[in-house]
């Protein structure tokens, strides 16, 4: 009795078993498709499924494509539009009415400065002057004595060394006046001033001042900078890697967190041939609209076109992955449809490089992947 119980549990657990893995074997089957089969399989639809499917066909275009690298940067001016400005004598600030963001003009006033010092150079230029002008008489006259052998060869000698000495002083101090501000050609004895003005060699805007009035400022103190825009470029962060890739006249786009739906356009002027210690090197851009109302510092997103050159090329919507594998789907005479593997190349403005020659077929371009859904669903 005891047996009977046993086989009949036996076979009722078989059937069960059997049972399971017979409704289980369509989804084992459609999960294990792989891409392969199902790229050899067709897809036939019917009228109402072509019309609910809304597909749409072409053809591979012959399209402009690039590579587009994307980095990071700044707006930047070249260093001849950055000017600080110091005093080459020091001295104590006496006016000015700077503030950061002012524009001045080139030969505008940015300083009065005034010290003892400014003094004691005016005065030492038109005491060696004066004293030059009697050198040269004196050594004009010696001249003329040695000349007929009226005085010795050693008093002619002395008169034109401290003639040419003086001159060499003269010139040094006239110099340091120009540093100054001053023009020594102007300087007499009554016009000698303790305080002398710096206008602004450039136009641009003040970015920074540094002093006070009343502040002792020294020869390396920087009292103003100021910034010419007027030449604005970008300035990109490239790795190394792509840096090779690189070549002068590239096209960049770029643009900035302040406003991320315009772009501003570049080319690529100059590429540093250096790579620092953080594996970068940096490229200088021109702007192409040189107008265009940039800030100095302001953060840049760029993409640089590497080349461009023209492919076969699909609009991206066309390609499906499935298996992290591309397909495309090719038209194969009334409402049937073929899978069919491609390699694809760089992508942008929409459209995708197909290196796969792909001739003539039709190519399904919109909802393709309402087919492999159909595929998939429906495998034979």
């Amino acid at each position: 009795m005891k047996l009977k119980k046993l086989m009949f549990l036996f076979g009722f657990t078989a059937i069960l078993a059997c049972n399971g893995n017979k409704n289980n074997t369509p989804a084992l089957k459609a999960s294990n498709e792989s891409a392969d089969t199902l790229a050899a399989q067709l897809v036939t639809l019917s009228a109402e499924q072509l019309k609910n499917a809304s597909l749409l066909f072409g053809f591979t275009q012959t399209k402009s494509m690039y590579k587009v690298l994307k980095v990071n940067g700044l707006i930047d001016v070249p260093p001849s539009n950055i000017v600080s400005i110091s005093i080459p004598m020091g001295g104590y600030l006496k006016k000015t009415s700077l503030i950061p963001g002012m524009f001045v003009k080139k030969g505008n006033l940015l300083a009065v400065m005034e010290d003892p010092i400014y003094i004691e150079l005016q005065q030492d230029y038109l005491t060696a002057k004066s004293k030059l002008v009697y050198l040269e008489s004196d050594y004009n006259r010696q001249k003329d004595l040695n000349a007929t052998k009226a005085t010795s060869d050693k008093v002619y000698q002395l008169a034109k060394s401290d003639f040419e000495s003086q001159k060499y002083l003269v010139k040094s101090l006239s110099e340091k006046l120009k540093l100054l501000g001053i023009d020594p050609t102007t300087l007499n004895e009554n016009n000698i001033s303790r305080a002398i003005n710096f206008n602004s060699p450039i136009n641009g805007y003040i970015t920074k001042v540094n002093v006070n009035i009343g502040k002792y400022v020294t020869p390396t103190d920087i009292l103003f900078e100021i910034i010419d825009p007027s030449d604005l470029h970008l300035r990109l962060i490239v790795y190394e890697n792509d840096a090779t890739n690189l070549k002068v006249g590239n096209k960049v786009s770029f643009y900035t967190n302040n406003n991320i739906t315009k772009k501003y356009l570049a080319t690529i002027a100059v590429i540093t041939p250096n790579i620092n210690e953080e594996r970068t090197t940096e490229v200088h851009c021109h702007l192409v609209n040189e107008s265009a109302r940039l800030y100095p510092g302001t953060f840049a997103n760029a993409e640089i076109e590497l080349n461009n050159a023209k492919v076969n090329a699909l609009p991206e919507e066309a390609v499906i992955k499935w298996q992290n594998k591309p397909f495309v789907f090719v038209k194969i005479g009334g409402n049937n449809f073929k899978m069919i593997p491609v390699e694809v190349g760089v992508s942008n403005n929409g459209f995708i490089e197909i290196k796969t020659d792909l001739g003539k077929q039709e190519v399904v371009i919109a909802n393709a992947y309402t087919l492999l859904m159909q595929l998939k669903n429906n495998p034979t």
